[in-house]
C-alpha cells in the first residue's frame, strides 16, 4: 500500500523546483490524482524533468501556471499538516524577543516544543532559517535576544496538554519597534523614519530581511505544512504608549495575518501587559481596550512583575518574570481555545464523517495507491505520467473564475485516476478554510462566479479552498 505521507519532503521539494524553473508556473486548479501519481514510486528526477517540460508547455500556450505545482502545494495544506502539531505565532518588540538572562534550567526542553527559526542568523543556537529545531533560547534572533515569554509559553503548553500534542513557534521581534513596523502596507516609510534616529534598530529588522511582518507570514506559512496554527501571543506597546490609534493598528495586523495566511475567524490573540511600574506603564491602557477591537483579543496580565530588570531602561522584566509571564501565556490559551481544540487527533487524520475532508481524502488516498500498485506491477506508472506531458494543458477548462460546464476529464492523462477531474459549477461544493475546517456547502451555477459565490455565503475576506468530488480550487475572496 502507497504511504502517501512518506513523500511530504519530496513533494515540497518538486513544488520549489517548478516554481524556480517558473515564476509563472501556478494554477487555479488542482487535480489530486496528479498529487497522488506524484507521491508514488515514479518520484525522481524523471518526475522534476516531466515538471519542467509541463511548465514550458503551459508557458507557451498561456495557460495559468503549473496544475503539479498547485497540486502539491494544497495538498500539503489540505492533507500533509499533522493534526496534533499546534503552530503559535509570536511577535513584538524587546519583550518579545525576550531581554533576561538564560540559566541553565532553561537550557533542557522537552522534544515536543519546536522553534520554526525565523532569523537569518542562527548561529548563535545552531539555529537554520525555515527549519525545525528544538526550542531552546534565544527564539527571536541571535542580536542580543534572551529568555522571553514564548519560552516558557511553549514548555506550559508541552506540560498541560495531552502527549501525543506537539507545539511549534514562530518568532519574530524586534527591540524598540512601534506596531507600524508590522503594517504590510506602510513599514517602509516607518523604517525610513525610525532608522534615521535609531540606526541601530536597522541590524534588527534586517535579520528578517528587512520586513519582519513579510519573514512572519513566511515562516508562518512554512509552519503551516507540518501543523495547524492555533493561535497568537503579542508583546508590544511600550513605544506607542501614548499613541490612542494604537488599537485599531493592532487589530489592522491581526486582520492582515489572518487573511495572509488563511486562518478561521477564531484564532485567539493574547496581548500580554508592560512593566506596571515602568516607564512605558500608560501603555497598559491602550492594551486594555484591545478587546473592544475583537472577540478574539485577551489580555494577558503583569500584576505582580515588579523586578524591573536592572538594564537602566526600566521597561524590561526579570528572567524569572518572563518564566512566569509564559505560563500566564499558557494559561490564558489553554482558557480561551478549551479542550475540545486542544486534545489530540486520533490515528493520522481527524475522525471520518461523510461530510469531512478527513473521509474523503483516506477513501481517494486508498483508491489512488491501489491504482498506482497495480500500475507499478505492469511497469506502466513512469511511462504512462511522463508521456502524456502534452495532454495536461487542456485538463484545465479556463483560466477565468468562471468555469464552464461542459468541463471534461476525456483529456486527462490515462495515467491519472477518474477521479481527476476539472472543477465544474454545477451542483455542491464544500467549503474549507485555509487550515482545512470544514464551513459549509455553496451552491454552484454556470458561468456565475465562485469568489461572489462564497462571498456571500461566508461574508469575511481571505482565503478558501472548494471541494468538488476529487476536484480542488483555491481563491481569495475581498468582501465588497
Amino acid at each position: 500500500m502507497l504511504n502517501i505521507g512518506k513523500y511530504d519532503r519530496q513533494k515540497r521539494m518538486l513544488l520549489r523546483n517548478c516554481n524556480e524553473k517558473n515564476d509563472d508556473f501556478r494554477s487555479d486548479f488542482v487535480f489530486l490524482g496528479i498529487l497522488h501519481i506524484v507521491g508514488s514510486a515514479c518520484l525522481n528526477s524523471s518526475v522534476l524533468g516531466w515538471c519542467a517540460l509541463v511548465g514550458e508547455k503551459m508557458k507557451k500556450i498561456n495557460i495559468m501556471g503549473s496544475l503539479i505545482g498547485v497540486a502539491l502545494m494544497t495538498a500539503s495544506t489540505f492533507a500533509a499538516p499533522d493534526p496534533n502539531f499546534h503552530i503559535y505565532l509570536a511577535f513584538g518588540q524587546s519583550n518579545m524577543e525576550g531581554q533576561g538572562v538564560i540559566g541553565n534550567e532553561d537550557k533542557n526542553v522537552d522534544e515536543r516544543f519546536q522553534i520554526l527559526w525565523s532569523a537569518d542568523n542562527g548561529s548563535c543556537s545552531g539555529k537554520t532559517k525555515g527549519q525545525w529545531a528544538k526550542a531552546t533560547p534565544p527564539l527571536a534572533h541571535c542580536n542580543n535576544a534572551k529568555l522571553g515569554p514564548t519560552d516558557y509559553f511553549g514548555r506550559t503548553m508541552v506540560e498541560k496538554t495531552d502527549s501525543k500534542i506537539k507545539v511549534g513557534v514562530v518568532v519574530v521581534a524586534v527591540a524598540g519597534c512601534s506596531i507600524k513596523l508590522f503594517d504590510k502596507d506602510n513599514y517602509k516609510s516607518y523604517i525610513s523614519t525610525a532608522t534615521a534616529t535609531q540606526s541601530w534598530m536597522t541590524g534588527y529588522i534586517n535579520q528578517y530581511g528587512g520586513n519582519p511582518y513579510g519573514r512572519l507570514i513566511e515562516i508562518a506559512k512554512k509552519a503551516q505544512e507540518d501543523g495547524v496554527i492555533k493561535g497568537i501571543i503579542f508583546h508590544q506597546g511600550e513605544t506607542d504608549a501614548g499613541d490612542g490609534q494604537w488599537p485599531s493598528a493592532v487589530k489592522k495586523v491581526y486582520d492582515n495575518i489572518i487573511k495572509d495566511l488563511g486562518l478561521g475567524n477564531d484564532i485567539p490573540f493574547l496581548a500580554g501587559e508592560v512593566l506596571r511600574s515602568g516607564v512605558s506603564a500608560g501603555a497598559n491602557q491602550n492594551i486594555a481596550k484591545l478587546p473592544q477591537q475583537s472577540k478574539n483579543f485577551y489580555v494577558v496580565s503583569s500584576e505582580g512583575f515588579n523586578q524591573a530588570l536592572g538594564d537602566g531602561q526600566n521597561v524590561h522584566f526579570t528572567a524569572e518574570e518572563y518564566r512566569e509571564f509564559g505560563k500566564r501565556y499558557a494559561e490564558k490559551m489553554i482558557e480561551v481555545l478549551g479542550e475540545e481544540k486542544l486534545k489530540p487527533v486520533e490515528g493520522s487524520e481527524p475522525p471520518a464523517s461523510s461530510d469531512s475532508p478527513a473521509s474523503s481524502s483516506s477513501s481517494e488516498a486508498k483508491s489512488v495507491a491501489s491504482s498506482s500498485s497495480s500500475r507499478e506491477e505492469h511497469h506502466h506508472h513512469h511511462s504512462a505520467s511522463s508521456s502524456s506531458a502534452d495532454q495536461l494543458s487542456s485538463a484545465a477548462s479556463s483560466s477565468s473564475d468562471a468555469v464552464a460546464t461542459n468541463s471534461s476529464s476525456s483529456s486527462v492523462p490515462e495515467a491519472l485516476p477518474a477521479m481527476a477531474k476539472s472543477f465544474v459549477m454545477a451542483g455542491k461544493a464544500q467549503v474549507f478554510d485555509m487550515q482545512g475546517k470544514y464551513l459549509g456547502t455553496v451552491d454552484l451555477a454556470s458561468g456565475a462566479s465562485l469568489k461572489d459565490i462564497v462571498a456571500a455565503k461566508f461574508q469575511r475576506s481571505g482565503r478558501y479552498l472548494l471541494r468538488q468530488d476529487a476536484a480542488v480550487k483555491i481563491i481569495s475572496v475581498e468582501k465588497r
